[in-house]
């Protein structure tokens, strides 16, 4: 048992294992393929991705490090403020954004109701083939990394890369 005594309260919790270091070639895995889902996509639309998939999974350790990605990338506190209520901001995002964000609620959220049809023909006519199979990959990724991170107890603001 841990004892976290940040807070003028204990919580006792149980220590949970370090998914890199159990499963190594899982995790480096995962690494390669999370780069390989980034790769030629515009890094602020990868961002965006990640912290709507962060919002929706209840995951604080990722969405405290792609804001903090996207900040020092140079994206606006607007615009992260936003990202939670995306389709009653959609001024503040371009329909490019939208669509990759309305794909990421559908694949995050897929028990719900799957990928609608209008969903996927939105990011089909913003994506061409290749752009849309690494948006499919990026959200994977994140989900992934989303259910370890949730999975393995990960706290908010200790990222360690």
């Amino acid at each position: 048992m841990t004892t976290n005594t940040s807070t003028n309260s204990t919580h006792v919790s149980p220590k949970r294992l370090d998914f890199g270091t159990s499963a190594p070639k899982a995790f480096r895995a995962l690494i390669a393929f999370d780069a390989a889902a980034r790769e030629g996509l515009d890094p602020a639309l990868v961002e965006l991705i990640q912290i709507r998939s962060s919002h929706l999974n209840h995951c604080a350790y990722c969405l405290h490090m792609h804001t903090n990605d996207a900040r020092k990338a140079g994206e606006s506190e607007d615009r992260l403020h936003m990202v939670a209520v995306w389709r009653e901001a959609r001024h503040f995002f371009t329909e490019r954004e939208r669509a990759a964000l309305a794909l990421t609620d559908a694949m995050t959220l897929v028990a719900d109701a799957g990928v609608p049809d209008d969903v996927y023909a939105q990011a089909a006519a913003q994506f061409d083939d290749h752009e849309l199979a690494q948006v499919l990959a990026l959200i994977c990724a994140i989900n992934t990394w989303n259910r370890v991170a949730l999975s393995t107890g990960k706290a908010a603001g200790t990222d360690e890369r």
